[in-house]
């Protein structure tokens, strides 16, 4: 997994995936976003709306957790063993969204985790231990989780669209 030196490196990080990752979504129509193409595991909109739900997910714990209130991930209706359910939640949660209103969700969210960053000090993104909701026995510091849930999804995903995209022969 990539490591940052500090803050401002995650930041770029996370910035340039999303931009590259938002960019796939330029050339898909909105009729499309639900078309499932052999091979790719996830439509357009169930793609971005897994984008959604976790990173959504990452600020609720933050903001749970700042105000005393217990975190239990990934959620308390969905336990680790039970991801598909969770991802189903997301594709029924925002997959009524047009693309526009998906990309628009996104950007908000990234645009919060980064300003969360930028307020946030080296020793809790960095020293493992500084979250509960973070604390697990593999011991991530928060930055980890960060980067699970922006940075690699981004690179990922975006990897899919574009094999959506020549699938559909837009690319």
């Amino acid at each position: 997994m990539q490591n940052y030196k500090d803050k401002a490196e995650l930041i770029q990080e996370i910035k340039k995936r999303y931009e590259l990752y938002d960019l796939e979504f330029d050339e898909i129509p909105d009729d499309q976003k639900d078309l499932l193409k052999p091979g790719i595991d996830k439509t357009p909109s169930q793609n971005i709306s897994y984008q959604i739900g976790w990173t959504n997910l990452l600020l609720q714990w933050e903001t749970d957790e700042k105000k005393g209130i217990e975190v239990k991930t990934p959620t308390p209706e969905y336990k680790w063993n039970n991801l598909k359910g969770l991802y189903q939640s997301f594709y029924n949660r925002y997959g009524s969204y047009s693309l526009t209103q998906q990309r628009e969700a996104l950007r908000s969210q990234v645009n919060e985790i980064t300003a969360w960053i930028e307020n946030t000090d080296h020793e809790t993104l960095f020293i493992p231990g500084q979250r509960k909701w973070a604390t697990t026995p593999a011991q991530w510091p928060v930055w980890k989780w960060i980067h699970i849930n922006t940075v690699a999804p981004f690179t990922n995903f975006r990897i899919q669209l574009r094999k959506w995209k020549k699938e559909k022969g837009t690319e």
